[in-house]
């Protein structure tokens, strides 16, 4: 198994996770083209998650192991769906790279549109309203109140972002995308004022939640979690949300029976008392940021360090480019 040494990642769990049952048995949760997530059953049927970074080349800053952590301890038992975690390893001789651990959620990952229809038709609306409701809650979390008041910098969240994302993208790049360097360029310029501050998960998208039922069973993939201006999840989530026949790709809601994506709008409105009002900006803002981090998997993925997932690396390198032709236009609109 790529990515994990079995032998000593069981002693390890033996350590940290009491009454556990050996042997273990682990596997390769499909879909994550970023830090990869195993899966780990114990003898006993029970089942947890391993969490570490991709194998070989990691971009600096990203991928932080103990950052991921420590904003799901913090938010467990606070109103966030998230997974009870059992601890942080540190020490790169255990398994190549840190990792950590926490409880296997079950439920259905809503991401794409076979997964949706796993959901009744008659839980889809509400749902669709619990999807929105966690994210108001979230953002509704004093971060100083759950010992993440120094996660990061509260304001200018959006300079800050375009500057790392930025970098990244620099050190990403295979070959010059036009659209990219023209639309940091309006985001640069068109820039609104942030009004407060909250945690920002940073990929809040239905494919990053755990879902049973009409509820969010647990929210996913904090790694790109920081504080800063909220209207930007918001705007990431509303790229992910479609209504039938809308022609925003591989969105799971577009089956149907989820609440339209200006009623969500709405309802965040009332529970935060937000104004969305330059939402398109957080709309660009985000697939941009998307297109860049994209940028950073493609690579990862010609180094051939993302393990044995398989990918067509022309469709990923075009769906780039894709994404920054979709912020331009709402950035001109």
């Amino acid at each position: 198994m790529d990515g994990i040494n079995p032998e000593q990642v069981t002693a390890w769990f033996k350590e940290h996770v009491p009454g556990v049952a050996t042997p273990l048995r682990f596997s390769l949760v499909s879909g994550g083209k970023s830090n990869l997530t195993y899966r780990v059953e114990t003898a006993d049927g029970k089942a947890y998650v391993l969490r570490r970074p991709p194998m070989g080349h990691v971009l600096e800053t990203a991928h932080d192991m103990g950052r991921e952590h420590r904003i799901i301890t913090a938010l467990y038992g606070k109103g966030v769906p998230v997974a009870k975690t059992h601890g942080l390893n540190r020490d790169k001789a255990i398994n190549d790279a840190p990792f950590y651990v926490m409880d296997f959620v079950e439920g259905v990952v809503l991401q794409d549109e076979a997964a949706a229809r796993s959901i009744d038709s008659a839980d889809r609306q509400a749902l669709g309203e619990h999807i929105i409701d966690v994210l108001a809650t979230l953002h509704m979390v004093n971060p100083d109140a759950v010992g993440l008041g120094d996660l990061g910098r509260k304001e200018a969240y959006i300079p800050r972002q375009l500057k790392r994302w930025t970098k990244q993208y620099e050190d990403s790049k295979t070959d010059d995308i036009p659209e990219m360097d023209e639309c940091r360029r309006r985001l640069e310029r068109d820039m609104p004022e942030q009004i407060g501050s909250a945690i920002v998960h940073g990929d809040y998208r239905p494919g990053n939640l755990m879902v049973a039922g009409p509820r969010v069973a647990a929210v996913l993939d904090w790694e790109l979690c920081t504080l800063g201006d909220p209207l930007a999840d918001v705007g990431y989530l509303m790229n992910s949300w479609s209504d039938p026949g809308d022609a925003l790709a591989e969105s799971p809601t577009s089956i149907g029976g989820f609440p339209p994506r200006p009623e969500i709008a709405a309802r965040y409105t009332k529970h935060t008392g937000r104004d969305l009002a330059q939402i398109n900006y957080y709309r660009a803002f985000s697939h941009w940021r998307l297109a860049a981090i994209g940028q950073g998997v493609y690579k990862r993925f010609l180094m051939g360090v993302m393990g044995q997932q398989d990918m067509d690396l022309e469709s990923y390198r075009q769906s780039v480019v894709t994404r920054a032709q979709k912020a331009l236009e709402l950035l001109t609109a």
